[in-house]
């Protein structure tokens, strides 16, 4: 239905309204890429086969058998418990549903009314019927996920009918430019990609460029080990982007918008491209938005999964079909960014704030979070955390609040040891800043950064040691090699790390590591490099003694790096069956049969197979 003018999408939105809520029941099914992976495709064809009657039911109806509306939403968030289901309006969330839990669930739930039990979410010996009042979700705040979960994430005319594109409509019928303009700055809306720069002044930038030729971009690369914020965004919400990046795109006289998204998020591509499919045939993108002279295209990249192209220039260089290497700045990307014109970036998240933002007024959304960062962020919970998954909450709230409360404690009751904050290019925070709060301004004095989101968790069975080598390896492989510190300077970091994982390491290793370390963030070209001695400067503040342990004792307390691993065999659990004998490729067990056995420290090559073949568990390391 193609829209020519602002009456036509306010009666849309009423007829979309009435359709959305004159369902009787609708199940909402997740289909997320997590969800769809532990095999919800096939959950949603299988009630698509019931709801049109090609399945085996066996209850008996008096009357009309139903035939609920079964739709395809987004991320419901709780990864840990997918695949998910709701149903409404009986506000009903199942978890950890099977093919064969379906038949089950049509029958007495959508038949009948009957909740599952053995379906619902348990803890503590309480039962959960309902998404909000799972303390996953009651202690979260929702508002850039708000439609993840609970609208058809392929399908405009629901995103219509929760209110969507009446943010657009706003600004091109109801406020002028420059006082629009002013409400994104006055917002204190920051970047959500990482480097948490004021949004509202960066398109003010761009809306006062002498040329004329102007672009907007979306970061959608994402490239964080563990993150799948704006993943989810843009397979779950897609539209609330895009009106985000349409209200941009008008604001500072853009005439192109570029999404670029890695090629390993074909989901989100997909969903992507039919979103801006469906927002040109009803008139909101192209030419003469209804009905006035705002003429605007969409464009989708797909990146090859270089994570410095998250970096802007090096993200518009891919773009424009160069090698993904950032340049050196000044002129910035507000001033030559794209083909060297005038550039709007924003990542995935930061767009969808923007129609929240236009809505509810600067008030509302200042209300939210801390002075020096307003709003909701978004994080990837993931680690030796109970309840993993993908979460939002008022920026200022403290890590035990996410960890304890959110996320449920540590799995196996297990010691809080530290969380990763903001990927490979973060910092690590420990025990005593679980009061801290969350925001731009209060992480950095801990020498980390908020970054796109993610939140790795640590217990006591982590090796810091190893953290910071794993994060400067995943650096150090993604560095583009443009300038010499970062190049040279990551690998020298790595090849000390690798050093003292090894055994091999010696005290002036420590000192050597922070001074690479500071001389790469000093000199680097670009935020890549500035922030890669992150993980490794904050592990040494906070772990130093696990360093010093790995040089001067030989010990991995964790018992993670293989060097430092000490097999042996306990006498009085062995029963001299001789399996770990047979299966040691050197030769190091010996013993008589049906006697204690002993590992030779000078043969073992610490393959970890005796422990792996022992029947007795009578093998471990020290």
């Amino acid at each position: 239905m193609f829209l020519h003018n602002r009456e036509e999408l306010q009666n849309l939105r009423k007829e979309a309204e009435k359709r959305l809520h004159a369902a009787k029941l609708r199940v909402l099914v997740c289909a997320g890429t997590g969800c769809i992976a532990s095999g919800s495709k096939e959950i949603y064809d299988k009630m698509v086969e019931l709801s049109e009657g090609n399945g085996q039911v066996s209850v008996e109806f008096e009357g009309e058998v139903p035939h609920p509306e079964i739709r395809k939403s987004g991320c419901h968030g709780f990864c840990e418990m997918g695949p998910l289901m709701r149903i409404e309006p009986l506000g009903i969330l199942y978890i950890k549903v099977k093919v064969e839990d379906c038949e089950e669930i049509y029958e007495k739930t959508i038949c009948q009314g009957q909740p599952i039990e053995r379906l619902l979410y348990h803890k503590d010996g309480q039962v959960y019927q309902s998404e909000e009042s799972i303390p996953f979700y009651a202690g979260q705040m929702r508002l850039v996920l708000k439609n993840c979960g609970h609208i058809d994430a392929e399908n405009i005319e629901e995103y219509i009918a929760v209110g969507g594109y009446s943010a657009l409509e706003k600004v091109l019928f109801d406020i002028d430019k420059d006082t629009a303009l002013d409400m994104m700055e006055e917002s204190g809306l920051r970047g959500r990609g990482g480097g948490g720069f004021p949004a509202g002044r960066k398109w003010k930038q761009v809306a006062r460029q002498k040329e004329t030729q102007r672009y907007v971009v979306c970061n959608g690369d994402e490239g964080d080990p563990g993150a799948f914020m704006d993943r989810s965004i843009m397979e779950g919400d897609p539209h609330k982007m895009l009106e985000g990046m349409l209200i941009g795109s008008y604001l500072t006289g853009a005439q192109n918008a570029y999404i670029y998204v890695r090629a390993e998020y074909p989901l989100a591509v997909e969903r992507l491209q039919k979103a801006i499919t469906q927002a040109e045939e009803h008139g909101l993108i192209g030419d003469n938005v209804l009905g006035t002279d705002f003429c605007i295209h969409f464009h989708i990249n797909r990146g090859a999964g270089a994570f410095v192209c998250g970096e802007g220039s090096a993200l518009t260089a891919s773009i424009e079909g160069k090698r993904g290497m950032p340049r050196v700045k000044p002129p910035r990307t507000v001033e030559q960014g794209l083909f060297a014109k005038p550039t709007v970036l924003n990542n995935v998240e930061t767009y969808a704030n923007v129609p929240m933002i236009i809505t509810n007024g600067v008030e509302w959304y200042r209300s939210i979070g801390t002075e020096g960062s307003p709003g909701t962020k978004a994080f990837a919970l993931t680690g030796n955390v109970n309840n993993t998954g993908l979460i939002e909450v008022p920026m200022g709230t403290t890590l035990r609040t996410i960890i304890y409360d959110i996320g449920g404690g540590l799995k196996g009751g297990g010691k809080f040891k530290g969380v990763q904050i903001g990927g490979p290019s973060g910092g690590c925070l420990v025990e005593e800043n679980l009061d801290v709060p969350l925001d731009f301004d209060q992480v950095k004095k801990y020498n980390a950064i908020i970054g796109s989101g993610g939140l790795v968790v640590m217990d006591e069975s982590t090796c810091m040691v190893d953290v910071a080598k794993f994060f400067m390896g995943f650096t150090q492989r993604e560095s583009c090699g443009k300038c010499g510190p970062c190049r040279i300077g990551t690998k020298r970091m790595l090849e000390l790390l690798e050093k003292i994982t090894d055994g091999k390491g010696e005290m002036e290793d420590l000192d050597k590591l922070e001074e690479t370390a500071k001389f790469i963030q000093a000199r680097s070209l670009c935020g890549l490099g500035k922030s890669a001695p992150l993980p490794v400067l904050s592990t040494l503040k906070n772990f130093r003694d696990e360093y010093i342990e790995h040089i001067v004792e030989g010990k991995c307390r964790a018992h993670v790096c293989e060097a430092m691993k000490v097999y042996e065999i306990d006498p009085e659990k062995c029963k001299g069956c001789t399996k770990c004998a047979r299966n040691c490729p050197v030769g190091a067990i010996v013993g008589e049969k049906k006697q204690p056995h002993k590992i030779d420290p000078s043969k073992c090559i610490k393959c970890g197979s005796c422990m792996d073949n022992c029947p007795f568990g009578a093998i471990g390391v020290k």
